[in-house]
């Protein structure tokens, strides 16, 4: 459970955008979309070593 302290006078809009924002850095939504379907560890490793590549790419092509 998210815990958000409402200083005295502060606006409700505020307080949920402080909310928002915390709840977007825990990660929760992003987890429970990753559960929905099972990825084999393979594909994951692959995906991951694609990523790699593609920023190393990004990466040379900056510094030349």
């Amino acid at each position: 459970m998210l815990i958000i302290p409402v200083k005295d006078g502060e606006s409700i809009d505020k307080a949920l955008k402080k909310y928002k924002r915390k709840f977007d850095r825990t990660g929760v939504v992003r987890q429970l979309r990753s559960r929905q379907q099972f990825t084999k560890p393979s594909v994951i490793k692959r995906q991951q070593l694609q990523r790699a590549a593609y920023k190393q790419q990004l990466l040379s092509q900056e510094e030349a």
